[in-house]
């Protein structure tokens, strides 16, 4: 392809993703750095009938003007990155030295807002991921078994807990985990307790959020491999049942192979999709239990004041968590696609 043929075939790509991914990223990055301006407080002398008094105001003008004229606020540096609602350095240092060891040094960095989301996101992450694809793996392997006339409702259904929206997904499994639904009151007959609720526990409430991530993310791992299935080998697989391989050394030894590079692409959009869960703590009402570096986001914009610098510097180090998480996976990638 000619140079200017190949300018002319990426430009369109190349100025959609500097305005929606670029600049916004630069625009939250340089926010991070500025705090907002103080309002302007004045002593007001108020005389009456029956004497003067000394009054508070905010003089909404000089307020006005001095945002008019540094409209991002005023430059705060690394202040806002190291205060306690982020990494905190100053409060982790004293739980350090004011620990009895590390569990009790984990609890106190648990009771920081940010390393609290940032447990849970990385639980979450962390958990979630591998299971995703492993039930989607063994799913797909499942539904390529199916009898023809049967897959097709077989995949419809398979592919349900993609189908649903992620609020209304979570919202269902939320009513059915109440003590009045159908997986609450089997929770409290298995544990014979009637007074368990899976609300008002944290493990409990972490474990169904989990749960929730695995059903509604498995069904694209599973399109993934099944359409992965369709194209394996299948004299390579013929000639493995000729030489008295089982099912399972089938499966093993010539369709994960296969499937490797799959894996690989699933995991990075799980990693990423994961990293940033939200929905879930808003349907399930979970905040109290968990919170996400999404939700501390979402949190600081929400309400009557919106700490628009503390929301920027959790997106920055959002950014940098998942850069972070998917470094290992692109590593291998690029090494693969280099020795190809």
């Amino acid at each position: 392809m000619k140079h200017s043929s190949f300018f002319w075939f990426v430009l369109p790509s190349t100025l959609l993703m500097l305005a929606f991914i670029a600049f916004p990223i630069v625009s939250v990055v340089s926010q991070s750095f500025y705090s907002a301006h103080e309002q302007v407080v004045v002593q007001v002398k108020n005389c009456g009938p029956f004497g003067c008094t000394m009054e508070t105001s905010v003089d909404q003008e000089a307020t006005a003007a001095i945002r008019e004229a540094e409209p991002l606020g005023k430059f705060a540096g690394l202040d806002i990155y190291t205060d306690r609602n982020h990494l905190a350095f100053g409060e982790v240092a004293a739980a350090w030295v004011n620990s009895d060891g590390l569990p009790d040094f984990g609890r106190s960095l648990m009771n920081l807002p940010f390393y609290k989301a940032l447990g849970f996101t990385l639980t979450y992450t962390a958990i979630v991921t591998p299971l995703t694809i492993l039930l989607g793996f063994f799913v797909a392997i499942a539904v390529n078994s199916v009898a023809k006339a049967l897959k097709g409702p077989t995949i419809f259904f398979s592919l349900l807990p993609m189908i649903v929206t992620p609020l209304v997904g979570s919202l269902i499994l939320f009513w059915m985990v109440d003590a009045r639904g159908i997986l609450g009151t089997g929770l409290q007959w298995l544990t014979d307790d009637p007074n368990l609720s899976v609300k008002a526990s944290t493990g409990l409430m972490w474990i169904m959020l989990m749960v929730y991530g695995v059903w509604h993310a498995a069904p694209f791992a599973f399109v993934v491999f099944y359409a992965g299935l369709q194209t394996v080998n299948t004299d390579t697989l013929e000639s493995a049942m000729v030489d008295g391989a089982t099912r399972w050394e089938r499966i093993r030894f010539v369709v994960v192979p296969h499937l490797l590079p799959l894996v690989t692409f699933v995991a990075l959009i799980q990693l990423m999709d994961n990293f940033r869960v939200f929905e879930p703590i808003v349907s399930f009402q979970a905040s109290a239990h968990a919170t996400s570096l999404s939700y501390a986001i979402y949190n600081d914009l929400g309400g009557e004041t919106r700490l628009l610098s503390s929301a920027a510097a959790t997106s920055v180090l959002t950014i940098i968590g998942i850069a972070i998480l998917l470094s290992p996976v692109l590593v291998r990638t690029w090494r693969d696609f280099d020795r190809k």
